[in-house]
C-alpha cells in the first residue's frame, strides 16, 4: 500500500535516526524531504506547507520529557502530526438495532461503488449481520447485472428491477422486503462528472430513503479532485463517511486521503485490493504507523480473528517458536494468509518486519489461490514422512509425486523451494535478523515509550 510514499517517509525517519545530533539544519532537511514526499503523493500544496510548518514549529520549540532523546521526540512529532492530518481518531459505523440499518453509497461513475457494496457485505456478514443489496442505478445498463453478480459472490440477497427507470419507485417496491434484514446496502447512479440531474436525483433519494449512513466512494487515483467531490456530494445528501478505493495501485492516494479528510465527513473504509476481503476500517494511527514501518497490530489482530481460530493460531505460533516447520504447517499458514490478504500486505502490519520484504524473493509473497489448490494436490500425493520431513524428497520422489498429483516436476520443485524460503524467513524472524539497524531499534523503543 502506497509503497513509494512509505519508502520516502521511512527514508526521512532513517535520516533522523542516523544523525549524530539534532540542529535546525537537520530539521530543515526533514521538512524539505516531507514536502517533496507529500507533494509527489499529490497532496494539496497548501495542506503540505501547513503540515510541515507545524512539524518544524514543534521540533524547534518543544522539549522532550526526561528519558527521551531529541531524535526520538522528532519522530514522535512527525507521527502525531501525520495522524492529525489524516483525521486523528478511527471512526466506525455504529450499526443500530433498528431494522434495516440503511447504508447508501454515492460517487462518480467508475469510483467502485458496486464493488465496495460486495466488500461491505462480506465485512458485515462475517460479523453476523444479515445483509441485502438494492440496485438504484437506472442509468447504466449493466449496473443491475453487476450488482447481482457481486451479491451472489458474497451470498447476500439482491433487489433490482431491470424494467423500471425510476429509482424511487424501485426502492418503494422492495421497501417491505427489506425490513427483515439487519443492514441494507444501496447502490446509486454515478456520472462521468458531477451534474445537476445527479444532484437532484440524490437529494430525492436521500429525502425518501433517509439512510443511516451516506458513504461517498472516491477512487484514490483522482488525487486532489477528491476534495471538490466530497464537498459537492455532502451538499447534495449529507455525507457521513468516505470509502477510498484503489489504494493498492496509485501514487496519488495521498491526495485523496488528505483532501477527503479536510471535509467534515471522515474516511471510514479503504479498499486495498481486488478481493472481497480487501477492505479495512481506516485507522489514521495504524495507517501512519504502517507508512513509517512500525506496523499496525490492531488491523492485524482484526484480520487474524476472522481468518483462523485462536487455538490454531496458538498452535502455529508455538511450532514456529520451536523451529518445527513442515509442509503441513506451510499449507495451513498459506491457507490462513489467503483469507487475510497477501503476505506482502500482512508483513506491513507486523512491527519491525517491513524491511524483511526486501531480503526475500518476491515470489514468496505472492501465492495465489489457484497455486495453493495445486500445491494441496501435490501434498496429497506425498507420504506422511515426506510432508513432515521434506528434505528427504529427492529426484525419484519428485517424479512420483508429480505423476500422482497430475502436476509437473517443476511445480513440485516450486513448492519445495517455497517451503525452504519460508523456513529461512521464519529463522530470520526468530533471530531478529530483519531489523534495519538504528531505525528499527529506535522504532521499538519509540513504540514502547509512546502508547498510541
Amino acid at each position: 500500500m502506497l509503497e513509494d510514499l512509505s519508502k520516502s517517509l521511512k527514508d526521512s525517519m532513517k535520516k533522523i535516526a542516523n544523525a549524530m545530533f539534532v540542529d535546525e539544519k537537520l530539521i530543515d532537511e526533514l521538512v524539505k524531504d516531507l514536502q517533496r514526499t507529500l507533494l509527489k503523493a499529490d497532496v494539496n500544496v497548501l495542506l503540505v506547507f501547513q503540515l510541515t510548518k507545524d512539524i518544524k514549529h514543534r521540533a524547534l520549540n518543544e522539549k522532550p520529557s526526561e528519558g527521551i532523546s531529541k531524535k526520538e521526540y522528532i519522530i514522535r512529532i512527525v507521527y502525531e502530526e501525520l495522524v492529525k492530518f489524516l483525521g486523528e481518531e478511527r471512526e466506525e459505523i455504529k450499526i443500530s438495532k433498528k431494522k434495516p440499518f440503511k447504508i447508501m453509497l454515492v460517487g462518480l461513475f467508475g469510483s467502485g461503488k458496486t464493488t465496495s457494496i460486495g466488500k461491505l457485505a462480506k465485512y458485515y456478514t462475517k460479523r453476523g449481520y444479515k445483509v441485502a443489496s438494492v440496485g438504484l442505478d437506472v442509468h447504466r445498463p449493466a449496473a443491475p447485472d453487476q450488482l447481482e453478480q457481486v451479491s451472489k459472490q458474497v451470498m447476500i440477497d439482491c433487489y433490482v428491477d431491470k424494467s423500471d427507470k425510476d429509482p424511487l419507485k424501485i426502492y418503494k417496491k422492495f421497501e417491505k422486503n427489506l425490513e427483515k434484514y439487519d443492514i441494507v446496502l444501496i447502490d446509486t447512479a454515478g456520472r462521468d462528472a458531477l451534474s445537476d440531474d445527479l444532484i437532484s436525483e440524490l437529494k430525492k433519494l436521500n429525502d425518501t430513503i433517509k439512510p443511516d449512513e451516506n458513504l461517498l466512494v472516491i477512487s484514490a487515483d483522482i488525487g486532489q479532485a477528491a476534495q471538490k467531490q466530497a464537498e459537492s456530494f455532502h451538499k447534495a445528501c449529507g455525507i457521513t463517511g468516505i470509502i477510498v478505493t484503489k489504494m493498492d495501485g496509485t501514487a496519488k492516494a495521498g491526495g485523496a486521503l488528505a483532501a477527503a479528510t479536510v471535509t467534515k465527513a471522515k474516511i471510514k473504509f479503504i479498499g486495498i485490493g481486488e478481493k472481497v476481503d480487501d477492505l479495512e476500517h481506516f485507522n489514521p494511527k495504524g495507517f501512519v504507523s504502517r507508512l513509517l514501518g512500525m506496523g499496525d497490530l490492531e488491523t492485524l489482530l482484526e484480520k487474524t480473528k476472522f481468518a483462523i481460530s485462536e487455538d490454531k493460531a496458538k498452535d502455529m505460533t508455538e511450532k514456529m517458536l520451536k523451529g518445527d516447520f513442515t509442509l503441513i504447517d506451510l499449507y495451513e499458514q498459506m491457507e490462513a494468509m489467503n483469507k487475510m490478504g497477501s503476505l506482502n500486505k500482512i508483513m506491513e502490519l507486523v512491527p519491525g518486519f517491513g524491511g524483511l520484504k526486501d531480503k526475500m524473493p518476491k515470489e514468496i509473497f505472492d501465492v495465489q489461490e489457484d497455486k495453493l489448490k495445486k500445491w494441496k494436490f501435490i501434498m496429497d500425493s506425498m507420504t506422511m514422512e515426506e510432508k513432515q520431513n521434506p528434505d528427504i524428497i529427492d529426484k525419484s520422489r519428485i517424479d512420483r509425486i508429480a505423476k500422482g498429483s497430475g502436476t509437473t516436476t517443476a511445480e513440485v520443485k516450486e513448492l519445495l523451494k517455497h517451503y525452504r524460503q519460508s523456513k529461512k524467513m521464519l529463522k530470520m524472524m526468530k533471530s531478529g535478523g530483519m531489523s534495519e539497524k538504528s531505525l528499527e531499534k529506535m522504532m521499538r523503543k519509540f513504540k514502547g515509550k509512546f502508547k498510541f
